[in-house]
C-alpha cells in the first residue's frame, strides 16, 4: 500500500510538469483502480463477515443441540434412579410377599396335621360306635327271640331272690350303658365331624389366600423385570445422549475455532480496506488538485465533482460497514367412623366371594370388598391384600376398634368387635363372619384416625 501511495504523490508530480489534461487522464485511471481494488476488498471482507455469520449460526444450532444432549442426560438419570427406586421397593415388595406365602404353607400344613388328627379321633369314634351298636344289636336280638324265657332263666338260675334281682338289675344297667356309651360315641363322632368340616373351610381359605398371594408374586415379578428392562433402556438413552454431547462439544470446539480464524482474517482485511480508501482519498485529493491548476473554472467543476465522488464514495463505504454488522335393601354408609364402616360392610354377609372381584354385591375378593367398603365412605385404600396390609397406621390386636382391617398374610378382614371380622372368605363360603383370631394375624390396620 506504501508503493501505491508514492506512485500516486509522482502522479501528481507529472501531473503538474505533464500538463492538466494528461494529468487528468492518469490520475482519473490510478484513481479507478484504487476503486476498482476497494471494491475487491470490501467483497472479500462481505465474504469473510458471511461466513462468520454462517459459522456463528452453525456453532450456536450446535450448542442447542449440546445443551438439548445435556438436557436428556439430565432426564434420563434422574428417570433411571427413580427406576432403580421402583426396583428396590418392589424387590422388597417381592421379599414380604414370599415371607408370607411361606407363612401361609406353615398354616395350612398346620391345618393339615389338625384335619388328620381330627379325622383320626372321627374314625376311632365312629369305630366304637358301630362295635358297641352291634353288641347292642346281638344283645337286643337274643332278649327278643327268648322273650320271657330270659328272665325266667334268670329266676330259675339265681341261688336267691336277691341274687335274681342283682341279676334283672345287672340287665337293665347293662342296656343303659349301652345307650349312654352309644350316646357319647356319637357325640364324639359328631364334634370331631364339625371340628374337621371347619378345619377343611379354614384350609380352603389359607388355599385361597397362598393362591391370591402367589398371583400377586407373579404380578410383582413381571413389574420387576419390566422395571429392570427400562433401567437398562435408560443405560442406552444415556450412553446415546452422552455420545452425541461428546459430537456437539468437538463440533462447538472446531467452528469457535473457526470463527477466531476468520475473525482475524476479517480484521486484516479491514486493515486492507481502510489502507485502500485512503490511497483513494490520495489519489482523488490529486486529481482535484491538478484540476484546480487546469482552470479556475474547470478547476471548481473538477473539484465540485471530485468532492461529489468521494461524498458517494463514502456514502457507499458507509452502506458496506452497515451492512456488515404449551335381594336385599343396603342402607346408606353414613357419616365416616370406625363403627359405621363395620356396621355398613356387615350388610353384604351372604353375597358371593368372586376372585378379583370388587362388587360388595356381585361379587369381591377379600381386598376387594375391604376397598370398595371404604370407597363407599369417600376412603381410597390400595387393591391388594398385600399392600392394605402396610396401609393405614399399625394398632395392636388388643387395642382394635371397629372398622380397623386385620392382614392375615394373602388375607384380609374388617373387624367388628367382640373378637369378630367380616370378611370375603372363599367361594364356597362367601363373605361371612369368622373370629377375627382363626388364623394368625399378621398386622391391625387403622385407615382412618
Amino acid at each position: 500500500m506504501k508503493k501505491r501511495y508514492f506512485f500516486a504523490v509522482i502522479a501528481m508530480s507529472l501531473a503538474i510538469s505533464l500538463g492538466f489534461n494528461s494529468q487528468l487522464v492518469v490520475l482519473a485511471t490510478n484513481s479507478e483502480t484504487l476503486q476498482e481494488n476497494q471494491k475487491k476488498l470490501e467483497q472479500e471482507e462481505k465474504v469473510l463477515e458471511k461466513q462468520k455469520k454462517d459459522l456463528e449460526k452453525q456453532s450456536k444450532d450446535s450448542q442447542n443441540k449440546l445443551d438439548n444432549a445435556n438436557e436428556q442426560i439430565s432426564d434420563y438419570s434422574d428417570a433411571q434412579g427413580e427406576t432403580q427406586e421402583a426396583i428396590d421397593e418392589t424387590s422388597s415388595e417381592l421379599v414380604g410377599l414370599m415371607s408370607d406365602i411361606e407363612l401361609i404353607k406353615e398354616d395350612i400344613a398346620d391345618k393339615e396335621i389338625l384335619i388328620e388328627k381330627t379325622q383320626a379321633e372321627y374314625d376311632v369314634a365312629k369305630q366304637n360306635e358301630e362295635t358297641l351298636y352291634s353288641a347292642m344289636v346281638q344283645r337286643v336280638k337274643y332278649m327278643y327271640e327268648k322273650g320271657e324265657m330270659a328272665y325266667v332263666h334268670i329266676l330259675l338260675t339265681a341261688s336267691s331272690y336277691a341274687d335274681a334281682l342283682n341279676k334283672v338289675l345287672y340287665v337293665e344297667n347293662l342296656f343303659e350303658y349301652d345307650r349312654t356309651k352309644l350316646a357319647e360315641y356319637v357325640s364324639a363322632k359328631e364334634t370331631a365331624q364339625e371340628y374337621g368340616e371347619q378345619l377343611a373351610a379354614e384350609k380352603s381359605e389359607l388355599e385361597t389366600s397362598q393362591y391370591e398371594l402367589e398371583e400377586e408374586q407373579k404380578y410383582m415379578e413381571e413389574l420387576l423385570a419390566d422395571y429392570k428392562k427400562k433401567y437398562e433402556d435408560y443405560d442406552v438413552k444415556i450412553a446415546k445422549a452422552k455420545q452425541n454431547a461428546a459430537v456437539y462439544t468437538a463440533q462447538i470446539k472446531s467452528q469457535q475455532s473457526g470463527i477466531a480464524t476468520l475473525q482475524k482474517q476479517i480484521v486484516a482485511k479491514q486493515k486492507e480496506v481502510d489502507e485502500a480508501k485512503k490511497a483513494v482519498e490520495v489519489a482523488k485529493a490529486a486529481e482535484e488538485e491538478a484540476a484546480r491548476l487546469a482552470a479556475e473554472e474547470a478547476a471548481k467543476n473538477s473539484e465540485a465533482s471530485a468532492e461529489t465522488a468521494y461524498a458517494s464514495s463514502n456514502s457507499n463505504n458507509s452502506k458496506s460497514e452497515k451492512t456488515s454488522n404449551s335381594s336385599k335393601t343396603i342402607s346408606a354408609p353414613g357419616s365416616l367412623s370406625g363403627q359405621n364402616v363395620a356396621n355398613y360392610a356387615c350388610q353384604f354377609v351372604g353375597y358371593p366371594y368372586v376372585a378379583g372381584g370388587t362388587s360388595l354385591t356381585n361379587g369381591a375378593d377379600c381386598s376387594g370388598f375391604v376397598q370398595s367398603v371404604y370407597k363407599a365412605f369417600g376412603v381410597s385404600v390400595p387393591r391388594t391384600s398385600w399392600a392394605q396390609g402396610a396401609y393405614g397406621q399399625e394398632v395392636s390386636y388388643a387395642d382394635a376398634q371397629p372398622g380397623d382391617v386385620i392382614y392375615y398374610g394373602g388375607h384380609v378382614g374388617i373387624y367388628i368387635g367382640g373378637g369378630q371380622i367380616v370378611h370375603a372368605s372363599t367361594q364356597k363360603t362367601g363373605i361371612k363372619y369368622s373370629p377375627a383370631t382363626y388364623r394368625s394375624i399378621i398386622t391391625v390396620r387403622r385407615f382412618i384416625s
